[in-house]
């Protein structure tokens, strides 16, 4: 059984026992995240939602909140001495699936 949920603008494929990296939350770790925008459902056969199926959510339950790898990024313009470089660490909450109601 699966499901497909939509967080922090992105959509992730999830099922039970998983742990996935999503946007910051902001919840402290050991809490628990209940994620009500479902977008399809598989246990056997595949529900779709129009945009969300009715009723389904699917919680979780937080691990830590952490930042990711550092990302360089470096401007340049060519034959006038331009350059910047810039880094940026991405907040995110690591969550892992508990049961998916559907």
């Amino acid at each position: 059984m699966y499901a497909i949920i939509a967080t922090g603008g992105k959509q992730y494929r999830v099922a039970e026992g998983d742990i996935i990296n999503v946007e910051r939350l902001g919840v402290d770790a050991g809490e628990t995240v209940t994620f009500d925008q479902v977008l399809a459902v598989s246990d056997g056969g595949l529900s779709i939602g129009t945009p969300t199926v009715a009723g389904a959510t699917v919680s979780a339950t937080v691990i830590k909140e952490d930042k990711s790898k550092k990302v360089i990024v470096y401007k340049y313009k060519r034959k006038t001495g331009y350059h910047k470089k810039n880094g940026h660490r991405q907040l995110y909450t690591q969550v892992k699936i508990d049961k998916i109601n559907a």
